[in-house]
């Protein structure tokens, strides 16, 4: 339904009540920012009650508002430009507190992320990671953050980590000129979806890698090039890409691998601890 749902309103104009048109006419011309009104915002905003905006999104098929509202969002997450967001962000916020909003929004992304994610599918992650040859990190653009994170744990536990980073998708794919069976890649790609990670992810496994994805949809470009899929909820804020729900995933499979490695984690890090004191790597601080 969240790719039609713009023809089927149009389909069915001709049926709904004088209230209901009005709200049909609203998405039709301002679904980016309907797609984050609440039901009660929506009917002021056209003049009818929030029943008569529930009973609409019934007569579209939908069990209730929030599940047409889920599929406008759907629909637009990847659509929206920054100028876009900056209107959609100034029409949420209101009167709020930036700070309460924002830090709202961000633990309603990781409760949904521990709610929805698939522990079956981050153990099998968990394990083709810990048997991989060699571990490819992909991520562009905001990703690159997160990317550069995982690749920083991940080094201090394996020894075959390669973080692929550049601006030209030619240089990555030639980063990964060697991939091949018996390899994991593993590519964050979070909206709006950046096309060289999908790239990368599809060369990977025409390559015979095994591929595990983090993204926020099953529908998204890059959990169709994966052979496995961890799905961390991500929001826009203005401009801002969110990335609170898909960090804190990646700290939970950086803890899970810990765990299945347990001994050999505890070895390394006392040599660790021994050459990050003698090089004076961090501040001493007195108690």
């Amino acid at each position: 339904m969240a790719t039609d749902i713009l023809s089927t309103i149009h389909n069915q104009m001709g049926s709904f009540s004088k209230g209901q048109r009005r709200i049909a006419q609203y998405i039709e011309s301002s679904y980016d920012k309907a797609a984050f009104m609440t039901a009660s915002r929506l009917g002021k905003m056209v003049s009818v009650s929030e029943s008569t905006v529930v009973r609409f999104a019934v007569e579209l098929g939908f069990d209730g508002y929030p599940s047409m509202q889920k599929a406008l969002q759907e629909m637009v997450r990847n659509k929206l430009t920054s100028v876009q967001r900056i209107e959609v962000t100034n029409d949420r916020l209101g009167d709020q507190d930036v700070v309460s909003m924002v830090l709202q929004a961000d633990w309603e992304s990781i409760r949904m992320t521990s709610e929805a994610l698939d522990r079956r599918v981050l153990d099998q992650a968990v394990e083709a990671i810990l048997r991989a040859k060699n571990i490819y990190i992909v991520g562009v653009r905001s990703s690159a953050v997160i990317a550069t994170f995982m690749s920083f744990y991940f080094r201090n536990i394996f020894d075959n980590v390669h973080l692929v980073s550049s601006s030209a998708t030619s240089e990555m794919i030639e980063q990964m000129l060697h991939v091949s069976q018996g390899d994991v890649v593993i590519g964050i790609s979070l909206p709006r979806y950046s096309s060289r990670t999908v790239q990368l992810m599809e060369f990977a496994r025409d390559s015979g890698a095994e591929v595990v994805a983090i993204t926020d949809s099953l529908e998204a470009p890059a959990a169709k090039r994966a052979d496995h899929t961890l799905l961390a909820k991500s929001d826009m804020v203005s401009v801002v890409d969110s990335l609170v729900a898909p960090m804190s995933l990646v700290n939970a499979l950086i803890v899970a691998i810990g765990q299945k490695k347990k001994g050999e984690l505890s070895r390394i890090f006392e040599n660790l601890e021994g050459i990050w004191q003698e090089y004076e790597v961090y501040e001493r601080v007195e108690p």
